[in-house]
């Protein structure tokens, strides 16, 4: 499979629930190293089965969209305006190109509204994936997640390339 064979689309409702099932997958299938056990148990809402209730309400204020392969929906991207604000890709579809779709579609989307610079706050494990895209590092910051936990993230922007007016 490669990136030609997806297509995206935006998010509906009734995909929250599938949205949460690759959530979770992605981060159980996350190794130790940057973060501890119980770090990657808060970033995945100490959830093992989907819920897509935080997705829902996420849904009012972000905008999201949805790598699909013929009827399955196999990673999302969610944003607000300028800012990169999730992206995920279910485990056995990552290094196939479509974490690398969904950026370039909300960097398209961000530049079509005139937004000459995107902002992402990455994981340690996606800092190299950005740095592969074109970010460039700001910082190391905390992440306070849902549950109160804080990890080290990495603040990065992007510079898109300007579009003739």
């Amino acid at each position: 499979m490669s990136a030609n064979e997806i297509c995206l689309r935006p998010a509906q409702e009734t995909d929250a629930w599938v949205l949460s099932a690759i959530h979770i997958a992605a981060i159980k299938a996350l190794p130790a190293t940057f973060y501890t056990r119980n770090e990657l148990l808060a970033w995945r809402n100490y959830r093992n089965k989907p819920d897509g209730s935080n997705i829902l309400k996420s849904m009012k204020v972000e905008t999201f969209w949805v790598a699909m392969q013929g009827d399955f929906v196999i990673g999302f991207a969610s944003f607000i305006v300028d800012e990169l604000i999730g992206l995920y890709v279910h485990p056995k579809y990552q290094g196939k190109g479509i974490g690398r779709a969904l950026v370039q579609h909300f960097c398209d989307e961000a530049s079509q509204q005139g937004i000459d610079k995107v902002i992402t706050t990455a994981s340690l494990y996606a800092e190299g994936f950005y740095l592969q895209l074109g970010f460039t590092t700001i910082q190391r910051a905390p992440h306070y997640l849902r549950s109160g936990v804080i990890v080290p993230v990495t603040k990065m922007s992007k510079t898109l390339a300007s579009t003739p007016k």
